[in-house]
């Protein structure tokens, strides 16, 4: 009788761990092809999973797919940079400062289903760099109109500047830069790559100044010089966490969640996590478990109730 007792209780728990399961929300996060994307998405996971999501990671996508796949209900949540959803989605063209710009994609995108939570404290905009040597031979060049001038006085130099395929082809990518800025940039001198490429190509000196992000761990391991937008094309590109407004009706606790996750993330912690994975080669999800253990997130977040059934609350009475 007793071995019965213990059968049933056995099997009424294994049932329950099913139907916790069951219970738990999945929230199915985009990423980006490049690696900030790949650690926000893990760090994201991690932390959700220890307060009862099933969490899909899908990475790789590109920036329209993306979108298009969270406009579509394919995705729920996606790290999503403030610049990018005001210029390229958007198609606001006027120029806005850091909190502006978060309202005004916040205000825009609602209207589409998508809900921008709290922000992060960090920016990663678009610079372009030089590599050591060219900035040793070049003191003088310390902006992008010091640029301008080199590649415009220097023109059967051969210089190059690389630039990721993505950016080349944007709306509020290489067009703009080169009407904003006067600058001499055409097929002939420039090249198109994978973004990772623009810092190998930097890093060996086989081009003359590259695009870059501002909170990628390379620049300082690579010693690039980073010029000064000094009349200011590149939009901010605050990052945050922008969930699909059904996924969020149904489970409003996660603004809250989230939102002590993304006040850790500043510029300098964006880079070192960074450096660890594309100049260290660690792994992303070994990287993020690291910075969730050492970084201990404020606990007021509630975590995802989980019912209980019957036997575990027998259980809990005996």
């Amino acid at each position: 009788m007793k071995t019965l007792c213990t059968l049933i209780v056995g099997a009424g728990l294994l049932l329950a761990g099913f139907t916790q399961a069951a219970e738990m929300p999945v929230l199915r996060i985009g990423a980006r092809v490049f690696t900030e994307q790949t650690i926000l998405a893990e760090l994201t996971a991690q932390y959700l999973r220890d307060k009862g999501y099933q969490v899909q990671i899908t990475g790789g996508l590109g920036s329209n797919l993306a979108r298009s796949a969270q406009e579509s209900g394919q995705l729920d949540m996606l790290w999503e940079y403030t610049g990018v959803s005001l210029v390229a989605y958007n198609h606001v063209d006027e120029k806005l400062d850091s909190e502006q710009t978060y309202q005004r994609v916040k205000e825009l995108d609602a209207k589409k289903g998508l809900v921008w939570l709290s922000p992060s404290k960090f920016n990663n905009t678009y610079a372009l760099a030089l590599p050591d040597k060219v900035a040793q031979q070049y003191p003088q060049v310390t902006n992008v109109s010091g640029l301008t001038e080199v590649l415009k006085d220097e023109a059967k130099e051969g210089h190059i500047v690389a630039l990721d395929t993505e950016f080349a082809n944007r709306s509020d990518g290489l067009v703009g830069l080169v009407k904003h800025y006067d600058m001499n940039l055409s097929r002939e001198n420039t090249r198109q790559m994978d973004a990772g490429l623009v810092y190998t190509a930097l890093k060996n000196g086989q081009v003359f100044a590259g695009l870059v992000y501002t909170t990628d761990g390379r620049l300082n391991a690579f010693k690039l010089k980073v010029l000064d937008d000094d009349k200011h094309y590149f939009p901010d590109y605050t990052a945050a966490p922008v969930v699909r407004k059904a996924f969020l009706d149904q489970h409003p606790q996660l603004a809250e969640q989230l939102k002590p996750l993304a006040a850790l993330l500043d510029n300098q912690t964006m880079i070192d996590l960074n450096a660890r994975i594309d100049v260290n080669h660690e792994s992303p999800t070994v990287v993020a478990a690291d910075f969730l253990r050492t970084h201990p997130i404020n606990p007021s977040a509630e975590s995802v109730p989980i019912k209980q059934t019957p036997v575990e609350q027998q259980e809990k009475k005996l």
